[in-house]
């Protein structure tokens, strides 16, 4: 049980990253790299600044901040320089491996006995629930974690419906326009390069907060934490749109799908690893899976076209 609620509560963390690479992949098309180096990014700042006596939330919102200026370079090196989007975001994910290195002055830094967001559900729940376990069912949990798994919900949710809101006005309305259609959107007078680079800072400030989160929950920094982290965001965006019938819900439902996507993937990875996978096979099946999602709405897609054709042939000797 106890590990249920860990990957809920990663889930929920991971909502954020799949939010930012939702921004990116779906409102620009753009299979932004840069993830994987702006949640190690947020995530090695939040862990300094912790460390040095910050308040959590304080560590967190800079986390966010260093996501965003990761995702704002990327941008420019496309829009200024003239570099291919898939390969700017290469290039600052490589970049950004030596600034984390030397942000953190080392490749792991340890939050043991540093207060975390963590610590503060610790105290928010003797101070609610007044013990620390509780039972569900037959299972006993620390109360920690349930306090935890809301507290990140909540952020998620909230960020979600943030999301959609600014989408709504006219200035996410003029980035969505200019990921969609460049042309028409140059044609009503949007500087398509400015909400680009705009666009890239929202997704990874997204991601460099996940990263600050998900430091927090594990209680530690690593330099190569990162590596991969683009393909579960694309895995949970995948589910998502698998969930809500492939984006034809709209902006709301799509996001709601996100979130939703996020947190089962992550529920699949646990109950996988409870099943006795090799955590040394994560990245492989996660990239398999990754793969299956891809295809399969093809395949089924295919199947129906076949068997919509074979009944409108007409049948000889009627």
């Amino acid at each position: 049980m106890s590990l249920l609620l860990s990957a809920l509560s990663l889930g929920f963390i991971f909502g954020l990253l799949a939010l930012g690479v939702f921004v990116s992949f779906r409102i620009f098309a753009i299979p932004d790299i840069t993830v994987d180096g702006s949640i190690t990014f947020g995530g090695a700042l939040c862990a300094v600044l912790l460390v040095n006596g910050w308040p959590p939330l304080v560590a967190t919102l800079a986390g966010g901040v260093a996501g965003c200026l990761a995702g704002a370079l990327t941008g420019l090196l496309q829009t200024r320089c003239g570099i291919n989007s898939l390969l700017a975001g290469i290039l600052v994910m490589t970049g950004l491996y030596s600034v984390n290195l030397h942000l953190m002055g080392r490749s792991n830094v340890p939050l043991l006995d540093v207060r975390t967001i963590a610590d503060q559900s610790q105290t928010v729940a003797m101070w609610l629930l007044g013990r620390e376990e509780i039972a569900i069912g037959v299972w006993v949990v620390p109360s920690r974690e349930i306090v935890m798994l809301f507290a990140f919900a909540l952020i998620s949710c909230l960020v979600a419906v943030a999301l959609y809101l600014f989408f709504r006005t006219d200035l996410g309305t003029a980035m969505r326009v200019s990921g969609n259609n460049e042309e028409m959107a140059r044609a009503l007078g949007v500087n398509v390069k400015t909400y680009r680079v705009l666009g890239l800072a929202l997704a990874n400030g997204l991601v460099g907060a996940a990263g600050a989160l998900w430091v927090q929950a594990q209680g530690f920094a690593d330099a190569q934490m990162g590596i991969g982290t683009i393909v579960i965001g694309l895995a949970s965006v995948i589910i998502g749109e698998a969930i809500i019938g492939g984006g034809r819900g709209g902006l709301g439902l799509a996001l709601c799908g996100t979130l939703i996507g996020s947190i089962l993937f992550r529920q699949l990875i646990a109950l996988a690893i409870r099943g006795g996978l090799d955590p040394n096979d994560l990245k492989l099946a996660t990239a398999t899976f990754v793969f299956i999602a891809l295809v399969f709405p093809r395949v089924v897609s295919w199947l129906r076209e076949k068997y919509a054709l074979r009944g409108r042939v007409a049948v000889p000797g009627r």
